[in-house]
């Protein structure tokens, strides 16, 4: 029997820089519905649904015949929110996409999976993308990550990873960015929360950490996928600009 693999959308109105983004007109839709449209069209994905604990984006959801899941509201991550919902759901990987994400590319979510698919000794899976803004290579909002020969995470950082002391040694060194799409196991998804946090994950606060920390592996995947996250009302006006450049109405 093939592997049941369930996306979930992780979405709330109380963000920090934007209250509201969630259901922010963007195109004629809630940017919420971009992000499902655009999920749904990943081709390993069973089923996809949204997971909020407000009733008005419940009710947009419905709206556009999204399947929603209520959740508690006290939740520190999307991530905990996703496990949330895995724990009452019938899948083997859960897929957790970012809510805030409306061009996400389809064939990124489907190459997140693949790695879970193909490593079956590891119990998550992630991308990265090359830097090619040397302007990101200095911006702590901007996670880089190193991996192995075999494609595993050794570790992801907001600073420079890694640091070429003599260019002209082994030829130059290409920095990856980390795309924040994570694939989980079902049961290590359930039981991640409960990890210890380590002083990496509190010092560089990334919660991915969690899982190098406590020993687990991750399998990242290159893609060219750049991910554009709406955090800010200036977000928002770039990726409508966007999409407006390029003819995408939603």
């Amino acid at each position: 029997m093939p592997p049941r693999i369930l996306g979930v959308i992780p979405a709330r109105l109380a963000s920090t820089r934007f209250p509201g983004k969630a259901l922010a007109p963007l195109a004629g839709k809630p940017l919420v519905q971009h992000v499902f449209e655009r999920a749904r069209q990943a081709r390993y994905l069973t089923r996809l649904l949204i997971a909020t604990d407000d009733e008005r984006i419940r009710d947009a959801a419905r709206a556009f015949e999204a399947p929603v899941r209520m959740t508690r509201s006290d939740h520190a991550s999307g991530t905990d929110r996703a496990a949330e919902v895995a724990a009452g759901e019938d899948a083997d990987i859960i897929v957790n996409i970012q809510g805030d994400e409306p061009l996400i590319d389809p064939g990124a979510i489907d190459a997140a999976v693949l790695g879970l698919l193909e490593d079956p000794a590891v119990p998550m899976s992630t991308l990265k993308k090359r830097v090619e803004d040397p302007r990101e290579l200095g911006s702590h909002n901007v996670v880089k990550v190193v991996t192995d020969r075999l494609g595993h995470a050794i570790y992801f950082s907001r600073s420079l990873i890694p640091h070429q002391r003599d260019p002209q040694v082994g030829g130059p060194v290409w920095h990856y960015k980390h795309i924040g799409l994570y694939v989980y196991r079902r049961d290590f998804l359930l039981g991640y929360s409960g990890l210890p946090v380590g002083p990496l994950e509190q010092a560089e606060r990334l919660e991915q950490l969690r899982a190098l920390e406590n020993g687990h592996r991750i399998r990242v995947v290159e893609t060219e996928y750049d991910s554009l996250g709406v955090d800010t009302p200036e977000d928002l006006e770039r990726v409508a600009s966007l999409m407006e450049r390029f003819g995408e109405h939603g």
